[in-house]
């Protein structure tokens, strides 16, 4: 990775530059069986239309808060980039009622209509697929996005010393995110490129978020990022981290 990226939106982009065909995010859920493999450019491009769509649609600023109501979720880790694209900070599990804009999963809606501001569901359905019927006061992210560039230009210039992250109570700008991830990289195994993590850790600590994308993103490595991993037993564990070519693993 390139020693001036700043921000997780710098990280990405050196990534899609050095090797955009790679798999970045390998994503189960062990409750519906779905397995989804995204490669750096199919993951930066998913970050390119949901940041336009932050940034045009719901006109997201830099230094707006936003609520991220979701679990871990190759989804979230759209989110979670796409928030460092525009400037927005992401507030994990973050009170609706004190936020901007809240994006929800199903099972939160209820706590997400407390935000009087842009409010964006997703059905966490395999291939991103979207609701039946989009839940009252909402946009369903599945049907708003597609339809958005697959380039992303920011209006403003993100300043990496600005607040970007808020996880467990902790806040952290871009710059610190980069860093404590890069420097907690090799406690988690990561090496560098070719190493291969499986996570099966919730997105709503920072070891959670470090695993599941930051670390992997900061050097080149790649996540098998795990829901519901305690329904797949030791043996289904074991092959899946064989087929995967799984190198670490944190759950």
């Amino acid at each position: 990775m390139n020693a001036i990226d700043r921000t997780p939106a710098d990280l990405l982009r050196s990534a899609l530059a050095a090797d955009p065909a790679r798999p970045l995010v390998t994503f189960y859920d062990d409750a519906t069986g779905e397995r989804v493999e995204l490669s750096v450019a199919t993951f930066a491009n998913w970050v390119a239309k949901t940041a336009n769509l932050l940034q045009g649609e719901l006109s997201a600023e830099p230094g707006d808060r936003l609520a991220l109501l979701l679990p871990a979720h190759w989804q979230t880790a759209v989110w979670l980039l796409a928030c460092s694209s525009v400037g927005v900070v992401a507030d994990m599990g973050g009170d609706p009622a004190a936020a901007g804009l809240v994006v929800s999963g199903p099972d939160t809606l209820e706590a997400a209509r407390a935000c009087s501001g842009e409010r964006i569901a997703l059905a966490l359905r395999p291939l991103g697929g979207r609701f039946p019927q989009a839940p009252a006061g909402f946009a369903d992210y599945a049907v708003e996005v597609p339809s958005q560039g697959d380039r992303f230009v920011p209006y403003a210039v993100v300043d990496p010393e600005e607040p970007a992250l808020i996880v467990a109570g902790a806040e952290y700008t871009g710059a610190e995110v980069v860093e404590r991830a890069r420097s907690g990289a090799p406690s988690l195994g990561l090496t560098g490129p070719g190493s291969r993590i499986l996570s099966g850790l919730a997105y709503d600590t920072w070891e959670g978020l470090s695993a599941g994308l930051y670390a992997p993103l900061s050097t080149g490595a790649s996540v098998v990022l795990c829901r519901h991993l305690e329904l797949l037993g030791e043996e289904g564990l074991a092959k899946r981290v064989e087929s995967e070519r799984v190198t670490a693993t944190v759950r």
